[in-house]
């Protein structure tokens, strides 16, 4: 294809031409991942800020119909002879600890929610697990739904081979992993109980997102600017001289 241009012409050779087609393509499907990844972001921040707007008592409602981070009140009592330590949880300062799963009994007889109480610190080695003790009273409990966190790969079991102490220490657990652990049917997401409630520890509670929407899409166009620059250097180099016959070097 050869397309005057003032003096110049346009006479794009095929290697180059299929070069930043592909490198266009690669740019554009980036930008546009960047795009979802800060719009699922967005999504995250905005349901967890409306999710406190109201609260809905959990007796006759199906757990599964409520949307994540919808504020919720239970009533119950822990079974606090069978805890769970989630294991590889930073504080809101990074330091190392663990994440508090106690199993609420609830009252209206549709089985076990677990209540995340919040973070603890690791002891002095892996052999000395934190005292999380708390009574077995009656009580309601308020806090925003969640998903159990994951990890970013999952390698290995969650529980260490032998370990029957409890509390029990687990590795980002499933679902399954801690049915099997407490031997009872427990509820697909957890409660991240209220700062305000007591028998807590630190309860910063924030989507787990890792750096906010605003720096998806800055990468996004990043992305778009460089799409920009490989079409105008495809340009560049496929502008030649008039007077140059085909074949001929520019």
């Amino acid at each position: 294809m050869r397309l005057a241009v003032g003096n110049r012409v346009f006479a794009p050779r095929p290697g180059p031409t299929v070069v930043t087609l592909l490198v266009l393509a690669g740019c554009i499907s980036l930008a546009y991942w960047q795009i979802g990844r800060g719009r699922e972001k967005r999504d995250l921040l905005e349901a967890f800020a409306r999710g406190t707007e109201t609260t809905i008592a959990l007796a006759g409602h199906d757990i599964d119909e409520l949307p994540r981070y919808q504020h919720v009140q239970a009533s119950g009592h822990y079974l606090s002879s069978r805890q769970v330590l989630i294991d590889d949880m930073p504080s809101v300062n990074g330091a190392a600890g663990y994440r508090v799963l106690t199993p609420l009994q609830r009252a209206d007889g549709r089985g076990v929610l677990l209540v995340d109480r919040g973070w603890v610190p690791m002891g002095l080695t892996r052999e000395h697990v934190p005292d999380v003790a708390v009574g077995d009273e009656p009580r309601v409990v308020r806090g925003r739904l969640d998903t159990l966190p994951v990890p970013g790969v999952r390698v290995g079991d969650a529980s260490v081979a032998g370990d029957q102490r409890w509390p029990r220490v687990l590795l980002f657990p499933t679902v399954a992993d801690l049915e099997n652990t407490l031997g009872v049917r427990v509820a697909p997401r957890i409660v991240l109980l209220d700062g305000d409630l007591p028998d807590g520890y630190e309860r910063s509670w924030r989507p787990s997102i890792g750096f906010g929407p605003e720096r998806h899409f800055g990468y996004a166009l990043q992305w778009f600017v460089m799409a920009v620059a490989a079409v105008v250097v495809f340009v560049a180099t496929s502008l030649r001289s008039d007077d140059l016959e085909p074949g001929d070097p520019a």
